[in-house]
């Protein structure tokens, strides 16, 4: 038997005074009451009731007992009232992982608009490089960059993540701009590096791709390499969302579009549920809304905007 639906009989009983009137609230017959309360001495080896031919009463017992039970019972509707609360409207704290250029860009400055949304919620942004395991390390949501390995997650597409090559106006004023990317060789070319490993440039055109020789400048974090391009140093390959302020701004110029790389497919994942909560199913809305393939273009791509909207 259920031991809870046991414990919810015995107050029953206890509440009514008689095995009868707690038969009727539950639609049960008297003697399968009976067999709930029996169920329960059993397994505490004692007498809960002492059974006249009129009444029940309480043994010292059963009225600690049935103290423990109405605790019990207490704690367990305020946790049901409080599950359904948070089914009903978005509440409670919302856990997120995205990449470091991408979170630190555009997704940390757009939940702050997810939150005067939703007064409710509060989020933990985690930014982090590496492949976070959603349900291991107890996270709602992703924001994924390439592609994707974890089967066992629901995919929702954004839009591309596109690169832009950049330098400032007083490198290329002291080393020339280059056209193509053969020219590159003769520059400071910033490399991002994964742990010890370079990521080398590989330009895209009618050729094929062109990969270029080892940079005198690498850096794991692209903000680095914007703050080295920024000082007239080289020409950084970042992705537009870390650049767009720059290029908009001037202090960045954008050079070889017609040579980037193809742009990487970009998700929002989650883990499967079927009940999932309104804090996350409002957060999956709202980054669809701004970022999804219907959304409006990115400011990258328009160098006369000045506020950050889409990467």
């Amino acid at each position: 038997m259920d031991k809870l639906r046991s414990m919810e009989i015995f107050i029953a009983v206890v509440d009514a005074g008689n095995f009868t009137a707690a038969a009727s609230r539950f639609n049960l017959s008297p003697v399968m009451v009976g067999k709930h309360i029996a169920q329960l001495e059993a397994t505490l080896g004692a007498r809960l009731l002492t059974r006249t031919t009129r009444r029940q009463s309480l043994t010292e017992i059963g009225a600690q007992y049935a103290d423990q039970c109405r605790a019990i019972l207490a704690q367990i509707e305020a946790a049901e009232r409080g599950a359904e609360a948070m089914r009903s409207v978005p509440r409670g704290r919302l856990r997120v992982t995205a990449s470091t250029s991408f979170g630190n860009e555009w997704l940390a400055p757009a939940l702050t608009d997810y939150l005067r949304l939703h007064p409710e919620v509060s989020v933990d942004l985690n930014l982090n490089d590496r492949t976070v395991d959603l349900v291991d390390e107890g996270y709602d949501a992703a924001i994924r960059i390439g592609a994707l390995d974890d089967s066992g997650m629901i995919a929702r597409p954004l839009q591309p993540y596109k690169m832009a090559i950049c330098a400032a106006p007083g490198y290329l004023r002291q080393r020339g701009t280059p056209h193509t990317p053969q020219e590159l060789a003769q520059h400071e070319c910033l490399d991002f590096v994964v742990g010890d490993i370079g990521v080398s440039w590989r330009l895209q055109s009618v050729h094929g791709k062109h990969a270029l020789p080892p940079s005198r400048f690498r850096a794991n974090n692209g903000q680095a390499l914007r703050m080295a391009a920024l000082k007239d140093f080289g020409i950084v390959m970042q992705a537009e969302v870390l650049l767009a302020q720059d290029i908009a701004a001037g202090r960045l110029v954008p050079i070889l579009s017609d040579y980037l790389p193809a742009p990487r497919a970009m998700h929002v994942v989650y883990p499967r549920d079927r009940r999932a909560t309104p804090k996350l199913t409002t957060f999956i809305d709202f980054i669809l809304e701004r970022l999804g393939p219907a959304a409006p273009l990115p400011l990258a791509s328009s160098r006369k905007r000045t506020t950050l909207t889409a990467p």
